[in-house]
């Protein structure tokens, strides 16, 4: 048996950096159910738009409004937060996969490259994890037709 490729710390460096949380229509109606609000207000609450894609805002601890040890939104996270570590750059090329282990902990090296493919692949398409409409969905995440 393989190696697991990830298995989430929940160090939550992933959690931090302003504008990489863009959300899909599909994100922003299960943030919202999560939430209790309309999707409308919670837009207005907790997200931007920026070149037409909206985001979830930083606190100005430059990570995501909703992490406080932890996430605060799990179940209702969007599905670039789902899909971390395995983003396009990180399945496609093996040195953006290298220079993620100093940064996520969770990456397992010596599961090597080909099976963090093979398993981030099958974890993507199992849990829906894909980018439909390049318009609105995060460009890290992969397309149907990548995941093959």
């Amino acid at each position: 048996m393989n190696k697991a490729a990830f298995e989430c710390h929940m160090c939550g460096h992933c959690c931090h950096g302003e504008g990489g949380i863009i959300m899909s229509q599909k994100d922003r109606k299960r943030l919202a159910a999560h939430l209790g609000l309309e999707v409308q207000e919670m837009l207005d609450k907790y997200a931007q738009l920026t070149n037409g894609k909206y985001n979830l805002r930083t606190g100005d601890d430059g990570y995501c409004i909703f992490y406080e040890n932890g996430c605060g939104v799990h179940p209702g996270r969007p599905d670039i937060c789902r899909a971390w570590p395995f983003f396009r750059g990180n399945l496609v090329d093996s040195l953006s996969w290298e220079m993620i282990q100093e940064y996520c902990p969770g990456v397992n090296p010596d599961a090597g490259h080909d099976v963090f493919v093979c398993q981030g692949k099958e974890y993507l398409r199992r849990e829906n994890i894909l980018r439909y409409d390049p318009d609105v969905d995060p460009n890290a995440l992969l397309s149907e037709d990548e995941t093959l």
